[in-house]
């Protein structure tokens, strides 16, 4: 309900007088919300989003369009926008039946338009984003979307929704040998680069664990974690007979990445929280 005020003005013989301040309200009939499916975003994550227009009157709406700014934030003097419309995802419902796709502009902004908004009904519209080189990562990051509802005999009508930051670690892993070749009876060396692209570090609590199975067989193990020395049953365990070489749950631990949002272009950069596990044993 939108409230507005009026003030007539009257002027005779060089003289003015001013009426009392008349006040109204304009009962909207159309009210919208919008909805994220889920209310967190990953790296290159995608968001679905879900837009319910209702008509409370007894007349349809035509020619609506809906208009979603994708989550543009202001930056540097400019503006950066965190979503980038996945092609070929709107869906379009009244009444919870599916109607023709309606004319979609991908923008950014993103514009859905030529929406009928029935009587006594309501519309649905349903679509996907996925984050970008500009979406916030830290944990501390959050998306604000809106969309805007306008149209012949609209006042103009927005809605607001907000995602954030996923909080959790999430880890890679990558093996290296050395030296190759190997001699018989040499010395070789396995190192495992674990990093964290998360905003979140890797604790005893998360359980990780490294695991292999060494073939060919190695004797006479020596391990390290970050530079210090792992003891076997304490730290990890291994059998010379299987070749079969585990971590124990939660001795792995890995530090949170870090973010940094480049001063000139908006992008956001990543820098992996690393940790180095180091198995060496004869061959």
């Amino acid at each position: 309900m939108a409230q507005f005020t009026n003030q007539a003005q009257l002027t005779y013989n060089n003289s003015v007088t001013n009426s009392n301040v008349a006040v109204g309200e304009i009962l909207e009939v159309l009210s919208a919300t919008k909805t994220a499916v889920r209310d967190v975003y990953g790296q290159n994550d995608s968001v679905a989003y879900v837009v319910s227009i209702v008509n409370s009157g007894t007349v349809p709406f035509t020619g609506v369009t809906v208009t979603d700014n994708l989550g543009e934030y202001a930056f540097g003097g400019g503006t950066r926008v965190p979503l980038t419309y996945v092609a070929d995802t709107v869906r379009y419902y009244n009444n919870g039946v599916l109607q023709t796709t309606p004319s979609v502009t991908e923008g950014p902004p993103l514009t859905i338009s030529n929406l009928t908004i029935p009587a006594g009904g309501n519309a649905t519209i349903i679509y996907e984003a996925e984050t970008n080189q500009y979406a916030p990562l830290g944990t501390d990051g959050s998306i604000v979307n809106q969309v805007t509802v306008s149209g012949a005999g609209i006042s103009t009508i927005t809605a607001t929704d907000t995602v954030t930051a996923l909080q959790e670690p999430m880890l890679t892993i990558t093996k290296s040998v050395s030296p190759v070749p190997v001699t018989e009876n040499g010395v070789l060396t396995y190192t495992f680069l674990i990093q964290n692209t998360g905003n979140t570090a890797a604790g005893a609590a998360d359980l990780a664990a490294v695991t292999d199975t060494f073939d060919p067989l190695l004797s006479g193990l020596s391990v390290t974690f970050n530079g210090a020395s792992w003891a076997e049953t304490t730290n990890y365990n291994y059998s010379a007979i299987t070749g079969q070489f585990s971590t124990v749950p939660g001795q792995i631990t890995v530090p949170a990445a870090t973010y940094t949002q480049d001063a000139t272009t908006g992008n956001w950069v990543v820098t992996p929280g690393v940790s180095t596990l180091v198995v060496s044993g004869t061959v």
